[in-house]
């Protein structure tokens, strides 16, 4: 036993033991035997000055000088860089609403993104309620340990509400990266991709099927960028005021695009003549149909792991093709986006990520691209060293521009 005045070694984690599975021995599952995260310290502790100094009775002088002044939060604590990454476990990939234990994996996968591209620290909650109340006043209560929340696989059409009254509640940056990342980097994409075939935002048709939250974000997102002969579809055809079955949020959007257009019926209908198509909707587009589009069209399916439209049949009808699968070329991967948002929000001190942050964020992205624009290449990858650094300093700057900055 250790004396007051000798040091003692942190004993090592406990290691997961081999599940008795038949899985294992699968190295994916044997790569998440007990979890992908872990909490480290970032001072030492190497004796009874240290640990009078980080916890009592040395912690308790920090602790009085937050209670006079909250804002030594930002200096002393790790608060502003932290994000909570809050899940419900109902749109979890593509596996749907497989609960709040199920969807733990892939929070803690989230987790690992934002500290290796973005060098953000993040934890993973996963919330045993489906309530729209309950998870706004849960997470508004959390907020004081955070310095952002990141939203991820909550369903349509709650993540919206949900989204809206937590901006509207905290001073924090609140983000919905099934909605938010995936436009920014869609978005991105398609600038190299109307770059290449010659095209403006003003003259080009684009369809998106699927209206769910990121069917909604890339509507909006291209909205703002320029598009505007947009037509967004779900299950029973374009989204136009006419139907009488859609939801306040379909209504919005149909009133922003199809209303304006004057375009209506079917996903076949629209894509007639079109040139651009985005599936953020799953099922599959038959070939008759994508071979109706323009010439040098562009197809975005990003379904997982089965695009709307496969690849092998998009290029046979299409200039540029991109998916969300990382075996193809052009994927349209979130990663290149939440990362550096939070990064160069939390840079600044943002109060909120706004429309031009997001704007800033899928230009940056896009210009990495430059000279060595292709058929392939409309979109870099994960792993280019540039993207975290220059989606955080646009997106700093842009905070900047709009308001937000508190430094």
């Amino acid at each position: 036993m250790a004396t007051p005045h000798e040091t003692t070694e942190a004993p090592e984690a406990p290691q997961a033991a081999a599940p008795d599975h038949p899985l294992a021995g699968d190295p994916v599952f044997d790569l998440h035997v007990g979890g992908k995260l872990e909490t480290v310290s970032t001072v030492a502790l190497t004796g009874a000055e240290e640990l009078s100094m980080a916890y009592t009775p040395g912690v308790a002088r920090v602790c009085t000088a937050i209670a006079e002044d909250p804002s030594m939060t930002q200096h002393y604590t790790w608060v502003p860089n932290t994000v909570a990454v809050v899940t419900d476990g109902t749109a979890v990939l593509g596996l749907g609403d497989i609960g709040p234990a199920a969807a733990m994996p892939v929070m803690e996968g989230k987790a690992v993104l934002f500290k290796q591209f973005g060098n953000v620290d993040a934890v993973p909650i996963c919330l045993d309620t489906t309530d729209t109340e309950e998870i706004i006043e849960t997470v508004a209560r959390l907020a004081p340990s955070f310095g952002g929340i990141n939203l991820e696989d909550i369903s349509a059409p709650r993540c919206f509400e949900i989204e809206d009254r937590l901006k509207e509640r905290l001073d924090i940056p609140v983000f919905h990266d099934d909605q938010h990342g995936t436009a920014v980097v869609a978005l991105a994409a398609l600038k190299n991709a109307l770059r290449l075939t010659g095209r403006t935002p003003g003259e080009t048709r684009v369809v998106i099927s699927g209206a769910g939250a990121a069917g909604v974000a890339v509507a909006r997102i291209l909205l703002e960028a320029g598009i505007t002969d947009l037509a967004v579809t779900d299950r029973k055809g374009v989204l136009s005021s006419s139907r009488d079955d859609l939801t306040p949020i379909k209504r919005v959007v149909a009133e922003l695009t199809a209303d304006v257009t004057g375009r209506s019926g079917s996903l076949a209908d629209v894509l007639v003549g079109a040139d651009v198509y985005i599936g953020v909707s799953g099922g599959t587009v038959p070939e008759e149909h994508v071979a109706t589009m323009a010439d040098d069209a562009i197809i975005f399916g990003l379904a997982n792991p089965t695009p709307e439209v496969l690849p092998e049949v998009a290029h046979r009808h299409a200039r540029v093709v991109a998916t969300g699968r990382s075996d193809f070329p052009n994927q349209i991967n979130n990663v290149l986006a939440f990362p550096g948002i939070f990064r160069g929000a939390f840079d600044v001190r943002a109060t909120a990520i706004t429309e031009g942050m997001k704007l800033a964020a899928a230009d940056a992205l896009a210009e990495l691209v430059g000279d060595q624009l292709a058929e392939d290449y409309v979109i870099p990858s994960p792993f280019d060293d540039r993207v975290g650094p220059a989606v955080s300093s646009a997106v700093a700057e842009a905070a900047r521009r709009d308001g937000v900055a508190r430094r």
